[in-house]
């Protein structure tokens, strides 16, 4: 399981809402431009239910499932290289019927398949969107880091 600390920024009856910062394996990820405009924001804002009772100012630890994560990263990066690469091998193998040259009807079918599976990633985002197990949800809540004793010499 992912999870990231974050503090109750406001709640109804239902849901809640928490404010991340973004930690250091944020900076690595290569989509983390996505994430906020230009990826300048250090701060981002995520809903989600609130099983724990949470009250603004709580400080929280929110979770997403490491299965969820995957299959949607699928999705995400690998379905269009797929899409990309079947369309390709069906425009060589379609281009002798279609009196075209192989590379020209290659190259169309593959950007075809590719544009394709942005439609495909489309309906998937809407159909994950609905699930619960594709939401991040409340973990617990945070321990409070105590200062350190000071040590005696």
């Amino acid at each position: 399981m992912i999870t990231e600390e974050g503090i109750i920024t406001g709640t109804n009856q239902a849901m809640a809402w928490v404010k991340t910062v973004r930690s250091k394996s944020c900076e690595s990820c290569d989509s983390q431009d996505s994430c906020a405009e230009g990826g300048k924001a250090r701060e981002m804002v995520v809903q989600v239910e609130n099983s724990l009772n949470a009250k603004a100012g709580d400080r929280v630890v929110i979770g997403f499932g490491t299965a969820p994560m995957l299959q949607l990263s699928f999705v995400l990066y690998i379905f269009p290289v797929i899409f990309l690469i079947a369309g390709a091998v069906i425009g060589q193998n379609w281009a002798p019927a279609m009196n075209m040259d192989e590379s020209a009807a290659s190259i169309l079918a593959g950007l075809a398949g590719f544009a394709l599976s942005f439609v495909v990633v489309r309906l998937f985002n809407h159909r994950f969107a609905n699930k619960k197990e594709f939401k991040p949800f409340l973990v617990r809540f945070a321990r409070k880091t105590e200062p350190e004793a000071c040590s005696k010499i």
